[in-house]
C-alpha cells in the first residue's frame, strides 16, 4: 500500500495510528505531499488534492481518513477500531465526527487568520472557535473511551492537533476529565509514535 501524506495533518496521524494499532504500519509506503503544490500522480489518485490518501495494493485510490481507517480496519482481524453494529459502533463514530468537526473548524480559522481581517472574516473565525470550544465541553462530560477505537483515536489526533497549531490556546483549562484522559492515551504506541513533529 502507498500512502500520501503530511506530517503535520492530523488526519494523516489518524490513519497511521490506526495502522500502527493493527501493526500493519510497515505494510504502507508513505509519500511525503504538498496538496497546495501536487504532484500529477498524487492528482490522479485523488482530485480532491487532499492528503491523506491511501492507495491499496489493488490499485484503489481512497481518501479521507474515515474512509482510509475503515479499510485498515478490514485488513486486520484482531480487535477492531470500529465496533460492530450497535450502540458501541455509533458512539464511536459520533466521537470521529466530533473530533474531525474540531479539525475541520480548526484548520478553516487558521485559514481565515492568515488573511487580512475584516468584519465577515471575524465572524468566520468566531464561529470556527466557538464551535471548537463546545465540541471539547461536550467531551469533558462525556469522556472517549480508554481502550482504542476509532472514536478515541480521533479525538486523541485532534486533541494534540490543537496543541501542535494553537499551543497559545489552552484547552486543558477547565477539562480537568479530558486533560487527564488525553494524558493517559498519548502513551499508547499508536498515538506516541504518530505525535505531531515539534519543528513544523
Amino acid at each position: 500500500m502507498k500512502l500520501f501524506y503530511s506530517p503535520t495533518s492530523p488526519y494523516t496521524r489518524k490513519v497511521m495510528a490506526c495502522a500502527i494499532a493493527h501493526e500493519i504500519d510497515r505494510q504502507i509506503e508513505t509519500i511525503l505531499t504538498n496538496p497546495y503544490d501536487a504532484s500529477p500522480q498524487f492528482l490522479a489518485a485523488n482530485p480532491l488534492s487532499k492528503v491523506p490518501c491511501l492507495i491499496t495494493d489493488d490499485g484503489l485510490a481512497l481518501f479521507d481518513s474515515p474512509v482510509i481507517c475503515e479499510y485498515l480496519d478490514s485488513l486486520d482481524g484482531t480487535v477492531p477500531l470500529f465496533p460492530r453494529p450497535g450502540r458501541g459502533r455509533w458512539r464511536a463514530l459520533k466521537l470521529q465526527a466530533l473530533a474531525d468537526g474540531i479539525m475541520d473548524a480548526g484548520r478553516l480559522r487558521r485559514a481565515e487568520l492568515a488573511q487580512p481581517l475584516d468584519a465577515g472574516r471575524e465572524k468566520v473565525i468566531g464561529r470556527q472557535k466557538a464551535a471548537v470550544e463546545r465540541a471539547l465541553d461536550e467531551l469533558e462530560r462525556e469522556l472517549p473511551p480508554r481502550a482504542l477505537d476509532i472514536g478515541s483515536i480521533s479525538v486523541a489526533c485532534a486533541l494534540g492537533w490543537l496543541d501542535h497549531r494553537f499551543a497559545a490556546e489552552d484547552w486543558r483549562e477547565g477539562r480537568p476529565q479530558l486533560a487527564a484522559w488525553y494524558a493517559l492515551i498519548s502513551e499508547h504506541p499508536a498515538l506516541a509514535r504518530t505525535a505531531p513533529p515539534k519543528d513544523a
